[in-house]
């Protein structure tokens, strides 16, 4: 029995790239567009396998990683992304991710690394393997906002992609009162002032992509 398959990416492109690729050795069970969108499929679904992007609206990967891990710990996370630099990979591994592809690289690596997740074995994209920063003795998984909590670090993204009080207040199912709250924690906590000061935060952060 083919082993099931969940496919995050925001690209419909993309995704459609990979259905096709997978969908002769997995079962392929269903895609998501956002961070949020992929967990409430994960919990439905209940895959074997994850495969899905950093960089997504609403919940980034690695945010999203580490709620998977808790919600559906059997499942394999893999990702496959655009980036590169070994923050990144630090960042997805200390999520729980079992692999990590480069997007140009998927149709001759994304197989291997899925396999090898099912065995419960790692794969790094050679592409970031041979950079000589890798293996380095200080772990960057911070970069994604350590020092933040869950909750600041949901409130930090949706901020910084432009959604309004409002529609964050609906997102997360918390009072417009409560985003202000934890909107002006945040710009305390971090020496800032204003939303374009935390759109930058995050930007340096991974957790939006330019």
């Amino acid at each position: 029995m083919n082993k099931r398959l969940l496919l995050a990416d925001d690209h419909a492109m993309m995704l459609e790239g990979l259905v096709r690729l997978l969908e002769s050795e997995f079962d392929v069970v269903g895609t998501a567009t956002d961070g949020r969108a992929l967990l409430a499929q994960a919990e439905r679904l209940r895959p074997d396998v994850i495969v899905l992007d950093v960089g997504m609206p609403e919940l980034n990967g690695i945010e999203a990683a580490r709620r998977l891990a808790k919600i559906l710990p059997s499942a394999k996370l893999v990702f496959i992304t655009q980036q590169l630099d070994p923050a990144y990979l630090h960042a997805a591994f200390s999520a729980g991710a079992k692999g990590y592809v480069a997007k140009q690289s998927a149709a001759n690596e994304l197989v291997q690394a899925i396999r090898l997740a099912l065995k419960d074995k790692y794969y790094v994209t050679p592409l970031v393997a041979q950079d000589p920063r890798f293996g380095s003795n200080t772990n960057p998984a911070g970069m994604f906002g350590a020092e933040l909590t869950p909750r600041q670090r949901e409130v930090l993204q949706l901020v910084a992609e432009g959604k309004s009080t409002k529609e964050i207040s609906a997102a997360l199912k918390i009072s417009p009162k409560t985003v202000e709250f934890h909107r002006n924690s945040l710009m305390d906590e971090l020496g800032v002032r204003s939303t374009a000061e935390l759109t930058r935060y995050a930007l340096s952060r991974g957790i939006i992509n330019q």
